[in-house]
């Protein structure tokens, strides 16, 4: 992900591990994640539309809480960087900037776990 777009973190319980940790929040044109700081469990979400909206039409509907943030970042349409709504659901992610309107819209896509759930066995 080399372009920067959106790069903020939230601190919530994670849904995997239970653990209350800063979720690591990334996104650009061609994806965004949301990964948990301690199990590394990652959500990776793929763009599905951009264009200019208006608040609320792509809000998600999810199995946990809805997570309504607002961080700073350079728009992609109109070059202003000021802040962003970003909204992350189960589902749904999706941004749009304050001064345009221009919105991206993501679609969950795949989930994984960062660490090997397989301990080692001690060879002796």
């Amino acid at each position: 992900m080399g372009e920067r777009f959106i790069f903020t973190k939230h601190r919530v319980k994670c849904y995997h591990c239970g653990v209350e940790a800063d979720q690591v929040i990334k996104a650009v044109s061609s994806q965004a994640q949301v990964v948990c700081s301690n199990c590394g469990a990652t959500r990776i979400f793929v763009p599905r539309v951009e264009e200019e909206a208006d608040i609320g039409v792509y809000t998600p509907i999810g199995c946990y809480d809805v997570w309504e943030l607002q961080p700073e970042a350079p728009c992609k349409n109109c070059g202003v960087e000021g802040p962003h709504d970003l909204i992350v659901g189960c589902n749904h992610f999706t941004t749009r900037c304050h001064n345009c309107g221009y919105t991206h819209f993501y679609k969950f896509d795949l989930e994984y776990i960062g660490q090997c759930p397989i301990e080692e066995e001690e060879t002796g």
